[in-house]
């Protein structure tokens, strides 16, 4: 379970690396800022999530996170020299499983360190969607997450999920999943149906 659980949590790292690439394309950024973006987007919310749970922080524990990160960010960059068309539509759908499996790891690393379930669904929440704020703020775009769009709302109720299903007596590894179907399939309705939060605005 836990070699399974670390090879889905650097594929994550992997999707959002790319993430941070394209988004550096986009910004017509060098070498040295899609490094940076890359890194930020995936790794940037499990920095802080482990900051605020006073532990070692993980790709620093773990160097086969921090490699994963700079070997994936070249994967965009190789194929759009070999291609024109990046396919973003199969990168959403990656970055939904990617953004689930983010918020259960979060979830499942505060419980083991002694967190209340409010606190463990904070965490996932934060290792979730903070990577890719961090990337919309240093690109000064507004944060998607804040943009009214389903993306952090899909982590908490994907943390709540788990919490029911843990205060139903299931083992963690069911409760993991339980959570990570119910991220999964809130953010890809958000994206085919474009269901979105309300947005505070002034209509005058």
């Amino acid at each position: 379970m836990v070699d399974w659980f670390h090879w889905l949590n650097l594929a994550g790292v992997a999707v959002c690396a790319i993430s941070g690439t394209l988004m550096a394309y986009q910004k017509r950024m060098d070498g040295f800022g899609v490094i940076v973006l890359a890194s930020a987007t995936a790794i940037g919310g499990g920095t802080l999530r482990d900051m605020m749970l006073d532990v070692p922080v993980f790709w620093i524990a773990d160097n086969d996170y921090l490699y994963t990160t700079l070997i994936a960010a070249f994967i965009p960059i190789i194929w759009l020299r070999l291609s024109p068309r990046f396919p973003y539509h199969y990168l959403l759908i990656a970055d939904a499983f990617g953004l689930a499996l983010f918020n259960v790891v979060g979830i499942e690393k505060a419980l083991a360190n002694d967190t209340g379930i409010a606190v463990a669904i904070a965490m996932g929440t934060i290792t979730g969607v903070f990577g890719g704020l961090l990337r919309d703020v240093i690109c000064r775009e507004v944060p998607l997450v804040l943009g009214g769009e389903l993306y952090a709302t899909t982590c908490i109720v994907g943390g709540m999920a788990y919490g029911l299903a843990m205060y139903l007596g299931f083992e963690a590894q069911w409760c993991g999943a339980v959570a990570l179907a119910t991220t999964v399939l809130m953010r890809l309705g958000a994206l085919r149906w474009h269901w979105e939060m309300p947005v505070f605005y002034n209509e005058n």
